[in-house]
């Protein structure tokens, strides 16, 4: 690893919009002594309706940004653009050992802890259509059985605050009712929105099934990444506090919803700065 990267770098997450914040909760929660700076791109939210070329732009921009934010590593906290733009950040950043998706380690998860059984997939059209975690499971365990499912509601519906009421359950009950999810025993929540309305899967299966947040598994993962590369920072911010100077969120366009949501995350509401990458 190169010796210009400090310990005492930034982590740089982004996502389309709010829901990478359930993967920078995580990774904030396990890993208290670092800092991160986050960007919604909430401009062009929701990703799972954009062509996998625009998807592949903004994540290469915005990485690159990230990069010149002087981030230690990059965490693609989208499932979209973690199947769309990984190769290409990876390319562009030159950070190939530094940058996470969320697909990788979910899939090694259930495949770990659920080897040949029925695994359901829930994402945006994008995901889905990519076919990406199929691929990645079915690498891992050939004869796994992995069915798909896009819920192209949950997001929006979530970007826009309606979640853990019964509109949202509805809509749920809705989607998981489907044919091609019976008899499932796991089911990876495949878009890091979805973690804000697991109770609601959850209550929709009961103890059946396994619903798999994949925000914890990715916050190990990134744990695991940093102490490869000995990259684990091991002082504590003198001024740790979301919103103030150990923490950044950044947004392309500024939504009401993004800061109600956060106050979900960190108890209280993050300081947003609105920046157009794209001027």
């Amino acid at each position: 690893m190169t010796t210009t990267i400090k310990q005492t770098q930034p982590i740089g997450i982004f996502d389309s919009g709010i829901g990478g914040l359930t993967v920078a909760r995580a990774i904030t929660k396990l890993l208290p002594n670092e800092q991160i700076i986050y960007f919604g791109d909430t401009a062009h939210m929701p990703y799972g309706e954009k062509s996998a070329e625009a998807i592949k732009n903004y994540s290469v921009k915005i990485a690159e940004f990230l990069k010149f934010k002087n981030c230690k590593m990059i965490v693609i906290a989208c499932n979209t653009a973690s199947a769309a733009g990984y190769k290409a950040v990876v390319k562009s950043t030159g950070m190939k050992d530094l940058i996470v998706n969320v697909i990788d380690p979910a899939a090694q998860y259930v495949v770990k802890n659920h080897y040949r059984q029925k695994i359901g997939v829930i994402g945006t059209k994008r995901t889905v259509s990519s076919n990406v975690y199929a691929k990645r499971i079915e690498a891992l365990d050939p004869l796994s059985n992995v069915v798909q499912l896009a819920t192209p509601l949950l997001a929006p519906m979530i970007e826009e605050g309606f979640y853990n009421n019964k509109i949202s359950q509805t809509i749920i009950n809705s989607y998981l009712g489907k044919s091609k999810l019976s008899k499932i025993d796991a089911l990876i929540l495949g878009c890091t929105h979805y973690p804000l309305v697991k109770a609601e899967i959850q209550k929709f299966y009961g103890k059946s099934v396994e619903v798999i947040d994949s925000s914890e598994i990715v916050a190990l993962h990134v744990k695991s990444v940093l102490e490869k590369h000995q990259l684990l920072n091991p002082t504590v911010p003198s001024k740790f506090s979301f919103g103030k100077k150990a923490q950044q969120f950044i947004v392309s366009d500024y939504t009401q919803s993004f800061e109600e949501t956060s106050k979900i995350f960190f108890d209280e509401k993050v300081k947003l700065k609105q920046y157009n990458i794209w001027e």
